[in-house]
């Protein structure tokens, strides 16, 4: 009977150790929660649940309470599973901003559900409900963010189709709400865009649409001509047509982008918006109509030639120049579609339509220090015409296919964003003040063409009543005005990056699906060619007077038993084929499956056995 006494004890140790271990497992887990709280680990490829460096230094600049809130009607969105995918998404997006703002953003989830006070408070804030059904539901799926100050910056309704710009658009909102006024947009002009007096009727003008848009937006600084300093309070200076800047106003520009001033600019080879005066003689440019900052270009690597104009056969508009004769296109005025739009770019990425006219190419030089992003580009078939030539043939434009035909030396880029580090371009002018480089990268973003901002490239003007209405055509405001408003922020809300889409689709499946349609479709093509052969031969075959089948004779019956035959062979293989391509599909689905529930399992048991066997080895050894 000795034996059994250990064997008592190692019982009563057993179950003395389970509550013992379901303790310490509890412990475990609530000190893990407490001690990892915050933690996060992103495995996905391209890094989504990870904040941009551009979105975490405004975080950390924050300086007073920001309180998020975002509607999110739950229930009204039972029946849309891909929508409640991006609404997790975004739920996500707003924690980690939270996590990241050391207490500075508070996040507030709210389910404004019908007739309740949530959807009242949503639709006071001016959040967009979307129906849903035929039940009468509203979806709310939008965002409000106040701050200290009743400071409120509102997303309506969030677009699950600009996923891509979903933490640009949140970094921009908070930012917004950290500032304590508008941003400041010096614009140094040489067109007639603002206010003016009429002078044959003595009457005051409004200028241009963009202009008294952009005026409402932001705090607008016109500057007097030839400037010698820019304001260090100045947010982004706007320089459009600079026809003969002196060097000083060039030096102050220069010296404003090397201290981190963000420069949006516009040139022209031949601007004929430009009231410039005097006539231009057939074959030659006006120089007063062409714009250019030939000293800091060249210093900073940028070719602009100010006598060549982009020829884009593909993407000319209709003109009539003649209003007896038919409309004609000019390959010198554009219009331009999301394929000539990088769709990756803020400023670019939801336009759909740009005009431009006699639009200049802009390049870099091999040993430029900055970096080149085109935002606008003309096609692959275009090519470049002399300023002159084109203005000479703004009445006959066929001439100009005559003497530039379409070439293969495009894509020309037309707009392009610029970064990297600079030095000056007066370095004779060093002395107290004067810096020689830029300490960090400078933000620039150059527009070839300033009749993009006139509006009859982009929008109609109407009388109502006395009240002039504005009905656009093309997107050209709303590219000036996207321009801006990412050129005034700070640095860090530009470096924000553009995400790639979370949505994931099976793309093996995918290769699967278009190999198997194609044999599918080959198939059912090769098939209706044999119909139609059989067919005409049959009617050949038939009597003149339109003999039924039945009146065939034997070898017309040989022939359609065997056509017959061939149709239902061909529908076999047609079957076989797509049961082929279901077998693949169910068979992928399948491993991934397995891969999914017993991969993660196999591998810590493999680890778990390589530990033990290891740990078996040293026992051994050292018992050895």
């Amino acid at each position: 009977m000795a034996p059994s006494k250990p064997l008592h004890s190692n019982r009563r140790a057993l179950l003395l150790a389970l509550p013992l271990l379901a303790l310490a497992y509890v412990v475990l887990v609530a000190l893990s929660s407490w001690l990892l709280r915050g933690a996060r680990l992103d495995l996905t490829e391209h890094h989504q649940y990870t904040l941009s460096e551009g979105t975490r230094n405004i975080l950390a600049r924050i300086h007073e309470p920001i309180q998020l809130q975002f509607y999110y009607s739950e229930k009204a969105s039972e029946s849309l599973p891909q929508f409640r995918v991006f609404a997790q998404r975004v739920r996500e997006m707003l924690e980690e901003i939270a996590a990241h703002s050391h207490g500075q953003v508070t996040l507030q989830m709210i389910d404004p559900e019908p007739f309740s006070e949530a959807e009242d408070r949503a639709a006071a804030h001016g959040l967009q409900a979307l129906p849903i059904g035929s039940t009468g539901d509203s979806l709310y799926f939008g965002l409000v963010g106040t701050n200290s100050t009743d400071g409120e910056t509102t997303m309506p309704f969030i677009q699950p189709d600009k996923e891509a710009f979903l933490e640009y658009d949140l970094a921009k909102l908070i930012s917004t709400l950290s500032e304590d006024q508008k941003p400041v947009l010096a614009i140094l002009n040489d067109l007639p865009t603002g206010p003016s007096i009429d002078p044959s009727t003595g009457q005051p003008h409004a200028g241009w649409e963009v202009d008294r848009q952009l005026s409402q937006l932001f705090e607008m600084r016109r500057l007097q001509a030839n400037p010698n300093s820019i304001g260090d309070d100045v947010n982004l200076l706007m320089v459009v047509h600079p026809k003969a800047l002196s060097d000083d106003t060039q030096n102050a520009i220069d010296q404003f982008v090397l201290r981190g001033g963000h420069l949006l600019v516009f040139v022209d080879p031949d601007a004929e918006s430009d009231p410039a005066p005097g006539a231009i003689e057939p074959g030659q440019a006006q120089s007063g109509r062409s714009s250019n900052l030939s000293r800091l270009f060249s210093a900073w690597g940028v070719v602009f030639d100010p006598d060549k104009v982009v020829l884009d056969y593909q993407n000319a508009l209709q003109v009539q120049p003649d209003p007896n004769q038919a409309p004609v296109r000019h390959p010198g005025i554009l219009g331009l579609g999301r394929k000539q739009l990088d769709q990756k770019d803020v400023v670019t990425a939801d336009l759909e339509t740009l005009n431009l006219s006699s639009a200049g190419a802009l390049s870099l030089t091999p040993g430029s220090p900055l970096r080149m992003e085109p935002l606008i580009q003309s096609s692959s078939s275009a090519t470049l015409g002399d300023a002159g030539a084109v203005r000479a043939a703004a009445s006959e434009p066929g001439l100009l296919a005559q003497r530039y035909p379409p070439g293969k030396a495009g894509p020309y880029v037309l707009a392009a964003r610029l970064t990297g580090k600079l030095k000056t371009a007066f370095p004779e002018r060093a002395g107290a003040g004067h810096l020689a480089e830029s300490s960090k990268p400078a933000n620039i973003l150059v527009v070839a063409d300033t009749d993009l901002l006139a509006d009859r490239l982009w929008v109609q003007v109407q009388d109502f009543l006395g009240q002039p209405v504005y009905n656009s055509f093309a997107n050209n405001g709303d590219f000036v005005f996207n321009a801006v408003d990412n050129m005034v922020g700070n640095d860090d809300l530009i470096a924000v990056r553009t995400r790639t889409d979370s949505n994931r689709p099976f793309e093996k499946v995918q290769v699967l699906q278009r190999a198997a349609e194609a044999r599918f479709q080959a198939r059912e093509q090769e098939l209706q060619k044999q119909l139609g052969e059989l067919e005409q031969k049959l009617s050949q075959l038939q009597p003149a007077n339109g003999g039924q089948p039945q009146a065939l004779n034997r070898e017309q019956q040989g022939q359609l038993l065997q056509f017959q035959q061939q149709k239902l062979a061909t529908r076999k293989e047609l079957r076989d084929v797509q049961h082929q391509l279901n077998a693949r599909i169910e068979g992928l689905g399948k491993r991934l499956k397995l891969i999914n529930i017993l991969g993660i399992p196999a591998l810590v048991a493999i680890f778990g056995f390589a530990m033990a066997w290891r740990r078996r080895q040293v026992r051994r050894h050292a018992d050895a």
